[in-house]
């Protein structure tokens, strides 16, 4: 590492700022191999690369989106060592997309059955309540 790319780069503090994760989610990031080790100073301490906060980015982002680990490690090529093509990334997202539609089919069902029964509750200070024998008698 030159004395130009030490004075460039950033320190571990300085990426979490930059991408706007904590210090832990790096330590995290670079523990599961998502993130490489970055180049250390002479001194020890770790310096981040542009690259570095580039992908970083990429990953905090692809987790926004409800990417698995294991779909990021295969998005950056992770998996098999070598950059994915477009088809393989189409189908990563076409099967998540399945799956976010899949929680939110989910969530719409629990959300009519909640609407339902909150619309039969009195609210008032009564032993009766239709929203407890509701979740009492829902089947799993």
């Amino acid at each position: 590492m030159t004395d130009h790319e030490r004075e460039s780069g950033l320190t571990r503090g300085g990426l979490a700022r930059a991408t706007g994760c904590s210090i832990e989610t790096i330590r995290y990031d670079e523990t599961t191999r998502l993130l490489p080790d970055p180049p250390r100073t002479n001194a020890g301490y770790r310096i981040y690369a542009t690259a570095h906060t580039t992908r970083l980015r990429f990953i905090l982002r692809a987790r926004e989106l409800g990417f698995s680990m294991e779909d990021i490690r295969g998005l950056l090529g992770l998996e098999d060592g070598a950059a994915p093509t477009c088809a393989e990334v189409k189908e990563r997202t076409e099967r998540h997309l399945a799956d976010v539609r899949a929680k939110i089919a989910d969530l719409r069902r629990i959300e009519s059955v909640l609407a339902e029964t909150a619309g039969r509750c009195s609210g008032d200070d009564v032993p009766d309540c239709p929203v407890l024998d509701t979740i009492g008698s829902l089947d799993r």
